[in-house]
């Protein structure tokens, strides 16, 4: 990754280390607010963090990031999100955004990235969105996708996914001047990735087993401290669009391909103007021109510290985050810090 910026940066600071060119609707400013929407859902959430309860710690990070929108100049609309209107009692896809003036912004969100994590103090949770012009993100249902992802630094079309598992590490490997052996790849510990995981390790790799968290792991392979070079494997389309979008600020390629278990399915695809049902998405299909990724971690992970809390000896209760934002137009990614004060009731 670029070097960060460390600590907290007002939105002076933030706008004087950015020399990028504006798009036409993302601005600094945006930057910076789309961080305090990740932040509102991570503190909310974390309150929730081992009580079991995934309904409870979802409902309150969907709550908390829609208030935030809410105070936001822009027009912005909901392409990637908790589910349809019909399903999903806020942040529906199609859902409006922010106070209904300035820029249009399509959203691509979830609140809670890891909700079985936080119901059970797991790692790698995170509350997470992609930014940008309108039309510019994959309008993906809510179906699953095959993912296939590298880092930065790589030929490009080093990955195909056309291609067996085997063919693309051996492929990343003689980019990297590696073996096949010193590969790793991150995979979602599922019983569907049985055949996946034995292929790899019949090749030697490594193979990192991850519960959850599936945009965590797609990032992950842009920090070389993780030791990753692949992500794998077959999740969730929308967190496959998160993901590509914080590929696209950083640099990597992204393959994905969506996969349809039903009829249903297919006309849920349909109904978002998508035909081609056997097409490979690469990241520029995935998100178009700049983009903002940001992140906050609810539990500590491999990308990110999750919330702290601690009282003051006023009896104030601090919550203490940090989050991750990424812009493509610049390549510049920010680590931020942030303290939060919770009313007693809240807290």
């Amino acid at each position: 990754m670029n070097t960060p910026d460390n600590g907290f940066l007002g939105t002076d600071m933030l706008a004087a280390k950015d020399t990028a060119t504006n798009s036409d609707a993302i601005d600094r400013v945006l930057v910076l607010e789309m961080v305090r929407v990740t932040e509102a859902a991570a503190v909310a959430a974390a309150q929730l963090i081992g009580r079991g309860d995934e309904k409870a710690a979802d409902a309150a990070a969907v709550e908390a990031m829609r208030r935030a929108f809410d105070t936001l100049y822009m027009d912005g609309t909901v392409v990637i999100g908790e589910g349809e209107r019909d399903e999903a009692p806020m942040l529906y896809i199609g859902e409006k955004v922010g106070i209904g003036k300035g820029p249009a912004i399509d959203i691509a969100l979830d609140p809670l990235e890891g909700t079985t994590i936080t119901a059970k103090a797991g790692p790698n949770a995170l509350a997470v969105l992609a930014a940008a012009e309108k039309g510019d993100l994959l309008n993906a249902p809510d179906v699953y996708m095959d993912k296939l992802a590298v880092g930065p630094g790589l030929p490009e079309g080093v990955i195909d996914l056309a291609k067996s598992p085997s063919e693309n590490v051996r492929a990343v490997a003689e980019a990297k001047g590696k073996q096949p052996a010193d590969i790793n790849v991150c995979v979602l510990d599922r019983p569907r990735h049985a055949d996946l995981i034995a292929e790899l390790r019949g090749l030697g790799c490594g193979v990192f087993l991850i519960g959850d968290g599936d945009v965590a792991g797609v990032i992950a392979v842009t920090d070389q401290d993780t030791g990753i070079d692949m992500y794998m494997g077959q999740g969730g389309a929308p967190e496959g669009v998160l993901a590509a979008a914080a590929l696209r600020c950083v640099g990597g390629q992204f393959n994905g391909r969506l996969v349809f278990r039903n009829a249903d399915e297919k006309a849920r695809a349909k109904k978002w103007g998508i035909t081609d049902l056997d097409r490979i998405y690469t990241l520029g299909d995935l998100v178009k021109g700049d983009c903002i990724f940001a992140a906050t971690g609810v539990t500590d992970g491999s990308l990110l510290e999750g919330v702290k809390r601690r009282r003051k000896s006023t009896g104030a209760v601090i919550m203490t985050t940090e989050s991750v934002v990424m812009r493509a137009s610049s390549g510049t990614v920010r680590w931020v810090k942030g303290e939060h004060r919770i009313t007693p009731h809240r807290a």
